[in-house]
């Protein structure tokens, strides 16, 4: 067997069993070695964003890692952005990365770069493969490196060279051991209380057993920046963190004590002219009960699995909204009445998200995966690993305008795999966001010549032909009805599609 093959025969015996790629010359032995090793699923992705926001999103909901196939240096620069938002997100990558071969190394080839530095920049995982003979043991170091909680991205060098000779075994290893379990010691008693949900404690048991401390008393939140969150009617829905300064305090006033879950204190985006940067009560208590690489799960069941099974006032089911204008109200009260139930969302609103968000919280059950990282371009990518990971359930991407043209390529390998994935355009014509954040940082530059730097109305953008262009079909609503009819028509049937929704 070759080089390639092993490495592809090691990564499917280890679970490995899914690649996004976009291939170049150094990775041609490894793209020919798929049709021998048919348990691997090759997706093509057109650019290497989308490959890596899709491994990405394919591991936040498989629980296990995906790989990305990049070329050379200037492959894996163009796919930093969603590996950023997939190191903050903690989640578990392969990154297979070509390189020239061997020999070619010498001459400093056009394509010559510096591969380790940029792998780096998102992890310290990078190995470098030495000999074609190693390449199964190293693939399979690699993959325990990943795979390790919480998990993390893993870079493997491959020279091409060691890609077309002859490999050697495949790689073994032994499953990484769970996640440590902390000590807890004995928490509450006098004072106001609060809990911080993130990791695995933000879903499932998790939010059962914090619900028990809320009826106990403690104010519960989620972790804006976790990875992966249970939310809607039917279930217990703790605040999310806000996103701009003043509100999240608000959030936050009076706690006394702050119990950490798998989550870091919470601090803002950006920093701001006299706004503090650090948002609990500057005289708040924090315990870091476990910290993301550590068993949450286990510490919230010493804290609150003595306290009896807790029940709440859940909210009513959604009504789909009256005819009218197409407003953010309305948009998220037809999602809301319209989303099947176990759905997964894939935000990247921007702007947009306050009141959608407020009305999704009366929606059937659902997945919600935001941007962990703050990197724009990870909610088309997201959305295809995360249809690839569950395909029976129906997807859906809630995308800004100006968000959705970091990754648009992302539409072409959804229709090509025919994905279950639904997308929504919030088109304001705007960078809506960097409206806000004018006034917020003090620039308040709304003259002629800023306003333009932050429009992207003229030439005025059409979403139905971009998606049509890469073989979505699309269309485009400008009624709060138009809306209900499409989206609602767009959950009972299957496949891709686009809707584009005039603000």
């Amino acid at each position: 067997m070759t080089g390639a093959e092993v490495l592809l025969r090691t990564l499917v015996a280890h679970g490995v069993e899914v690649c996004f790629a976009n291939p170049g010359t150094s990775e041609m032995h490894f793209v020919a070695a798929l049709d021998r090793v048919p348990a691997m699923r090759g997706v093509l992705c057109l650019f290497e964003g989308v490959c890596s926001g899709a491994a990405d999103g394919y591991a936040r909901m498989a629980g296990k890692p995906a790989a990305t196939l990049l070329h050379l240096g200037p492959g894996l620069a163009n796919g930093l952005a969603n590996f950023h938002n997939a190191r903050k997100a903690r989640t578990p990558i392969v990154s297979l990365i070509g390189e020239h071969s061997t020999r070619h190394l010498a001459y400093d080839a056009p394509l010559t770069a510096d591969i380790a530095t940029f792998a780096a920049a998102v992890s310290p995982e990078i190995h470098r493969l030495e000999s074609a003979a190693a390449i199964g043991p190293t693939a399979a170091r690699v993959i325990a490196a990943a795979s390790r909680y919480p998990g993390r991205i893993a870079h493997l060098i491959i020279p091409a060279d060691f890609s077309w000779s002859p490999g050697g075994p495949l790689g073994e290893f032994t499953p990484p051991e769970p996640p440590p379990r902390p000590v807890v010691p004995q928490l509450g008693g006098a004072g106001n209380w609060g809990l911080l949900l993130g990791g695995q404690t933000a879903r499932g048991r998790g939010l059962s057993l914090a619900a028990r401390l809320a009826a106990a008393g403690w104010r519960v939140f989620l972790d804006r920046n976790a990875a992966r969150v249970e939310m809607g009617r039917g279930g217990f829905q703790p605040e999310r963190i806000a996103y701009f300064p003043g509100p999240a305090q608000a959030q936050l006033a009076g706690l006394t004590d702050l119990v950490l879950l798998e989550a870091k204190a919470p601090v803002s985006f950006f920093g701001y002219p006299d706004e503090a940067s650090y948002l609990a009560p500057a005289d708040c208590r924090v315990h870091e009960l476990a910290t993301p690489e550590q068993d949450g799960l286990a510490a919230l069941e010493a804290l609150a699995g003595h306290l009896p099974p807790a029940s709440w006032e859940d909210v009513p089911p959604a009504t789909p909204p009256p005819p009218g204008p197409l407003t953010l109200d309305a948009l998220g009260q037809a999602i809301a009445a319209l989303l099947p139930p176990n759905a997964i969302l894939s935000d990247e609103m921007v702007s947009s998200g306050p009141p959608v968000l407020a009305a999704l919280r009366h929606a059937p059950r659902f997945d919600y995966l935001p941007v962990t990282g703050g990197s724009i371009g990870q909610g088309l990518p997201v959305a295809i690993g995360a249809a690839i990971a569950c395909p029976d359930r129906k997807v859906v991407v809630l995308e800004g305008d100006g968000s959705a043209l970091y990754t648009p390529q992302s539409w072409w390998t959804m229709a090509r795999e025919n994905l279950d994935i639904v997308t929504v355009i919030f088109a304001n014509r705007r960078y809506q966001i960097l409206d806000i954040e004018m006034r917020r940082t003090g620039a308040n530059g709304f003259g002629e010549r800023a306003s333009a730097m932050v429009d992207i109305s003229t030439p005025p953008l059409d979403f139905v032909k971009l998606a049509e262009g890469l073989g979505v079909p699309a269309v485009r609503v400008e009624t709060a009805e138009a809306f209900a009819a499409q989206f609602g028509a767009a959950m009972r049937r299957r496949g891709p599609c686009v809707i584009e929704a005039v603000l």
